[in-house]
């Protein structure tokens, strides 16, 4: 197999520059927030929330631009029988962090949280903060090892270079500078992520507009040249698809650590919110090279090319149109430059996600549910561990499991009908419990399971109205065969029903409780007349009757500022037994040596 000396020369450019950034943030910033007396741990989680507003709306928007996004974007461009139309992404990617900036990032930076379990935790314990924890984590990696699996491929195509060996050294270069660096590291590579991923598309972008062996984009737009026009559209029969999964995208992309972890590293509350609105611009903007790689894509007479022997699309390299269009239209001085900036950037997409998944792990599992009384120091290694067991994990999924996109997908969906409905009911509904959020939980997840999923060949158990069985190829074998094709919009319908789910039973258990129609010692939760009701956050203590769990890395709040926020975080839907225990804690001089620190 003949190596493209070119190609490896440009990779391990765009490589040591990524690297070589990330070591330089990691050290610029090794002694941020230590005048203002702020952990090494929340520094690495959060960077010291002090992230700005240049390198805030490259971060923020890198949430979602990266290696799976431009490609993407390009391959379902390109699909015949899919086009533009479905090509969700950008706008339902930039719709969530719209929704994202306007309802969920000031409530979380304003309270001064540092990962996105922490509501759960606060108000439905730590159990079920770690049962959260698992559909999270889940998407975390997957989302990591299904990065590295299109990267290795990729770079396989492009250069010839061994599969396994692209995918360990892309993973050992993101998880050296995440585990020196943290949140800064990412950051800063974010930024030259995208610089990469603009300049290297646009670049390339007239060069294959203008190659001979391409059509007129706006003619293969709306006419049948080499395949069907690529603006694509939606039939009748697969609208409730089309909403479901968009649904999924606009909504489903906000309940996610590594967005929250730009909001929680952002100065204020409202730098949150304007960071979310740049972001959501800047997915647009970025998407725009990629419509237009894609549309190249099925404008092009591959025979006329270097490609030859049929399509993409024949092939079965749709996936990989983009690194394709840039190999085999533009002149090779581009294409190498293009395909370098554009690996270089998905390697760098990995980063975060292993961030978020070690961040949650050493804050909300290991130290609030079995370690509080944990230094600082043994959690910044808690970190370091996890960041490489994770990362390592993701390689190990992304090198042996032919599966790895057919778990991401699952899993994505349980972010989408597990976690989001508890993040809107544990922020905005007043009164819901640990026994409404384990009902929801298990409400959304057996829907969804029940209908099934085609990648894992998971069989359904529940047949939604509109359900056909139509033969098509496995994504996986590549054999035919029949698959049961749900039509009706149950993602979301899964997502409804556990939000349902969780209000109408903590609402039912609070009523039996309170009503006295259940007696109290059946509160085996500590849901409702125990722990969880009397939960206060002030900057360094949660605060319950029966124990403190230590959140020594909570925000800094101004001390004029305390008693407010301790107010707002006391639970006001107890009995009145337990209203008057609360005052008393509010009033005791352990609270007060809190609110004075």
């Amino acid at each position: 197999m003949a190596i493209h000396v070119e190609g490896l020369v440009s990779i391990a450019f765009f490589y040591l520059l990524i690297l070589c950034v990330g070591i330089w943030a990691a050290w610029k910033n090794k002694h941020s927030g230590e005048s203002e007396g702020t952990d090494r741990s929340e520094t690495i989680m959060v960077g010291g929330r002090d992230i700005g507003l240049f390198v805030g709306g490259f971060t923020m928007t890198a949430t979602w631009v990266g290696g799976g996004y431009i490609n993407g974007t390009a391959e379902y461009v390109y699909l015949p029988g899919y086009g533009l139309a479905w090509a969700q992404a950008p706008f339902g990617y930039a719709l969530s962090l719209v929704v994202g900036g306007l309802f969920f990032a000031k409530p979380m930076r304003s309270r001064g949280y540092v990962t996105m379990l922490d509501p759960f935790q606060q108000i439905y314990g730590k159990r079920m903060g770690g049962l959260l924890f698992i559909p999270a984590l889940m998407g975390e990696i997957f989302w990591s090892a299904a990065i590295l699996s299109a990267l290795g491929a990729t770079l396989s195509v492009i250069a010839d270079i061994h599969i396994q060996t692209s995918v360990v050294l892309s993973a050992l270069i993101a998880i050296f500078y995440t585990l020196v660096g943290g949140l800064y590291s990412v950051a800063y590579t974010d930024v030259v992520q995208l610089f990469c991923i603009f300049l290297g598309l646009w670049i390339s972008v007239p060069f294959a507009l203008t190659n001979p062996a391409v059509t007129d984009i706006t003619v293969t737009a709306v006419k049948h040249v080499y395949q069907s026009p690529w603006r694509g559209s939606i039939s009748k029969e697969d609208t409730w698809t089309w909403i479901d999964n968009f649904c999924l995208l606009m909504l489903g992309g906000i309940p996610w650590q590594v967005y929250f972890q730009r909001v929680l590293s952002a100065s204020s509350a409202t730098y949150a919110q304007v960071l979310s609105f740049i972001a959501a611009l800047g997915c647009l903007v970025m998407a725009v090279p990629s419509v237009l790689i894609g549309a190249i894509g099925a404008s092009t007479d591959w025979n006329q090319t270097s490609y030859r022997n049929g399509t993409p699309f024949e092939k079965k390299e749709a996936d990989m149109i983009l690194p394709i269009v840039l190999q085999h239209l533009c002149p090779p001085f581009v294409s190498f430059f293009g395909l370098g900036a554009v690996s270089a950037a998905v390697m760098s997409s990995a980063d975060s996600s292993i961030l978020s998944a070690s961040s949650m792990f050493a804050r909300n599992i290991y130290q609030l549910a079995f370690r509080q009384s944990a230094s600082d120091r043994e959690i910044v290694w808690v970190m370091r561990i996890t960041i490489f067991v994770f990362g390592g994990l993701a390689t190990l999924m992304a090198l042996v499991t032919g599966t790895v996109y057919g778990l991401w997908y699952l899993s994505s969906d349980l972010v989408y009908v597990i976690i989001f409905p508890q993040l809107i009911s544990v922020l905005f509904i007043k009164g819901t419990n640990t026994y409404g959020s384990v009902a929801g939980y298990l409400f959304g997840m057996f829907l969804r399971i029940g209908g099934g999923e085609p990648y894992l060949q998971l069989p359904p158990f529940i047949y939604y109205p509109g359900w056909v069985t139509e033969r098509r190829e496995h994504p996986m074998t590549g054999v035919l065969v029949d698959l049961v094709v749900q039509k009706f919009p149950f993602k979301t319908t899964s997502m409804l029903a556990s939000f349902l789910g969780n209000v109408a039973v903590s609402y039912l258990a609070k009523y039996l409780f309170e009503s006295g129609k259940l007696s109290y010692k059946y509160d085996f939760l500590d849901a409702v007349v125990s722990s969880h009701s009397g939960e206060i956050m002030d900057k360094t203590t949660l605060v319950t009757r029966s124990n403190n769990i230590g959140l020594s890395e909570m925000a800094p709040v101004k001390p004029r500022l305390s008693v407010t926020l301790a107010a707002a975080f006391t639970r006001r839907d107890t009995p009145p037994a337990a209203t008057v225990e609360e005052e008393d804690e509010l009033s005791s001089p352990d609270f007060s040596h809190h609110d004075n620190q």
